[in-house]
């Protein structure tokens, strides 16, 4: 088992775009796409140690005009191996251009 301090960027790269998958997922139970966001805050282990992996990735899934962003390093999560975790929130109505 990947423990929380393991950094290793093929992990990183994983679990990261596993967890945009997931918000792809409530996402498009609701109907909606990532262009739906408003605002995201997301939760590392080792912040400092993967931001720009993790921009990257968020690259793929989430497109201009971007929802507000804040990051947040964390000591740890109650899920053993977690080392991110997205909070999203998504507006029904579509954002003007």
């Amino acid at each position: 088992m990947l423990t929380q301090t393991e950094t290793c960027p093929v992990i990183l790269k994983h679990r990261s775009r596993m967890a945009f998958r997931k918000v792809g997922l409530v996402l498009a139970k609701a109907g909606l796409s990532y262009n739906a966001l408003v605002e995201m805050t997301t939760y590392h282990i080792g912040l400092k140690d993967h931001l720009e992996l993790f921009k990257k990735i968020r690259a793929e899934f989430v497109e201009e005009p971007y929802p507000a962003w804040t990051a947040i390093e964390v000591a740890g999560f109650v899920r053993d191996g977690a080392v991110i975790e997205i909070k999203a929130v998504a507006n029904r109505v579509p954002k003007s251009e």
